[in-house]
């Protein structure tokens, strides 16, 4: 099901900015038994990226009756809910309309099915050619331009290789294609800066969160390949997957450590049993 500024329809106008330039952001978020998951998390970063975007933001009390409204389609299991802003049509050329009436699509898509494997032993990572490039003005921000990552993920077919790592135009390392990238050292936890390239994810924030309230203080720094592959413990994040460990990357193996599994007991708790059972 799809809502359109809250009609049910499958289509935006072409002239629609979001599909001429890419300007707008969005917001990808797990269902589980109807509930969206984080849902106040996922609207506070989308309106903090309307105001740097200067996109008027339809409003919290807005989206998120839409949001849950459609999450109810699936009372039962997983799904993946879909949040995207737009400036809305403005004609041709970059110049903004004088007035913006900003374009909102909500859908709801059925749940990848990954092997619990995934969780329990980890998965294998390769390095991508292509760079991130370097922009602060839109570091951290999950706007619609994701050009970068599409053509990370074209790189490879393998289905043995579940995830390619990015990174920037000066070889550091900065995240995965569709994931933010952890990695453990002597028992510290570090994560790369974003302030240059990367998207500050939901799930990241709540790791950092997590790993501070178990006594492992999250460190964001710059590192490059080399560091990352002399690491102890490395994994991914995101809102949909949760915390994934890297069992392989490239031919450097890692085992799944007990930091990581830590971390991910503290997620499973923060979410709580009644939308993990359904209870």
């Amino acid at each position: 099901m799809i809502l359109i500024n809250g009609v049910s329809k499958d289509s935006v106008d072409i002239a629609d900015r979001g599909f001429q330039y890419g300007d707008g952001l969005f917001e990808t978020l797990d269902v589980r038994n109807g509930q969206p998951v984080f849902l106040e998390q996922h609207l506070k970063r989308l309106k903090s990226g309307c105001q740097q975007l200067y996109i008027p933001f339809p409003g919290e009390t807005l989206l998120s009756l839409e949001a849950k409204n459609l999450s109810c389609q699936k009372s039962s299991g997983r799904a993946v809910l879909k949040i995207i802003v737009t400036r809305g049509s403005g004609g041709r050329g970059y110049r903004q309309p004088e007035i913006i009436e900003p374009t909102r699509v909500l859908s709801l898509h059925p749940y990848p099915e990954y092997p619990e494997s995934y969780q329990e032993q980890g998965i294998v990572a390769r390095f991508c050619k292509t760079r991130l490039g370097l922009n602060p003005t839109l570091a951290g921000i999950k706007h619609l331009n994701r050009l970068e990552q599409v053509m990370a993920r074209a790189e490879w077919s393998d289905p043995a290789i579940q995830e390619g790592l990015m990174l920037d135009i000066n070889n550091h390392v900065i995240e995965g294609t569709m994931t933010n990238l952890f990695y453990i050292k002597n028992n510290h936890l570090y994560t790369a800066t974003l302030a240059q390239a990367g998207v500050a994810g939901i799930m990241r924030s709540i790791v950092i969160s997590l790993s501070a309230d178990c006594g492992f203080p999250v460190i964001e720094h710059i590192f490059t390949k080399d560091e990352l592959l002399a690491a102890d413990e490395v994994f991914v994040c995101n809102s949909i997957i949760g915390i994934w460990p890297l069992r392989k990357i490239a031919t450097t193996c890692f085992a799944v450590g007990v930091i990581t599994k830590t971390l991910q007991k503290q997620l499973s708790s923060f979410i709580g049993p009644e939308l993990i059972h359904g209870q």
